[in-house]
């Protein structure tokens, strides 16, 4: 009995570390970046590619302003092949409200008087307490009315430029891009990752591309620090809140 006590202390403690360990990284101390050499970025910009010619190329002459390349005066330099470096322009702006006013009511009376029949009314009036009275037998009155109104205000702005990498191209020329930036201002990092598909012609002459042309657009700002700690509830709450159906 006690083993399974001692056991079962054991796996509580490990999983409050492990559910833990993310705060434990900036106790004291400001919160560490990611690294950059791990991800789906930096693995293609390591990508060679294929090459794009099979014969040997005649020397240009350095002084022509035409060479025929990207990195030509009038060359080409859009983001392209997997490896190159773009930027995004994220302006989202929108707003959205939405109001409902619903009303009903009905009302309805029926009633049943037997003044004179066959005098058997006044008769039991007779044996009736004093103030009551048969004229009326029967009365009926119902109403019923319900209201409802909801509304919806909605409103979100949001002004991000950053770059980001061509992680892929697809077989239909389209191209995976994915994009991580992180900055930190004293005990809190601010992260913001993006990723989508755009097409090629999207791009503009600048190397850019608006949010609104990336498809599956897949944007994350956020933040983990000494702030977003105390913004945020408790493990154990948060288990209860999912938990408890009151």
């Amino acid at each position: 009995m006690n083993n399974r006590i001692l056991f079962r202390s054991i796996a509580l403690t490990s999983l409050a570390l492990v559910t833990a360990c993310g705060r434990t990284d900036h106790i004291g101390k400001a919160p560490s970046f990611s690294p950059n050499t791990e991800n789906q970025e930096h693995s293609a910009m390591l990508w060679p590619g294929l090459p794009t010619h099979t014969q040997p190329q005649r020397s240009v002459d350095q002084s022509s302003l035409w060479s025929g390349g990207r990195r030509s005066l009038l060359g080409d330099r859009r983001a392209m092949t997997k490896g190159d470096i773009l930027t995004i322009v994220i302006e989202i702006d929108e707003k959205a409200e939405i109001s409902n006013d619903t009303a009903r009511s009905r009302s309805g009376s029926e009633s049943l008087g037997v003044p004179q029949l066959f005098g058997v009314p006044q008769r039991l009036n007779e044996k009736l307490p004093a103030g009551a009275t048969m004229a009326d037998a029967v009365g009926i009155d119902s109403s019923s009315a319900s209201g409802g109104k909801g509304s919806v205000k909605r409103k979100e702005k949001l002004t991000l430029r950053v770059a980001a990498t061509v992680v892929d191209v697809l077989p239909n020329g389209v191209l995976a891009i994915s994009g991580t930036q992180e900055l930190r201002v004293n005990f809190e990092l601010r992260e913001l990752l993006v990723s989508g598909f755009v097409r090629p012609e999207d791009i503009s002459r600048q190397n850019e591309i608006t949010y609104d042309k990336i498809a599956s657009a897949r944007v994350s700002y956020g933040g983990r620090g000494q702030i977003t700690d105390v913004q945020q509830p408790r493990y154990g709450q948060q288990i209860l809140d999912a938990v408890l159906p009151f």
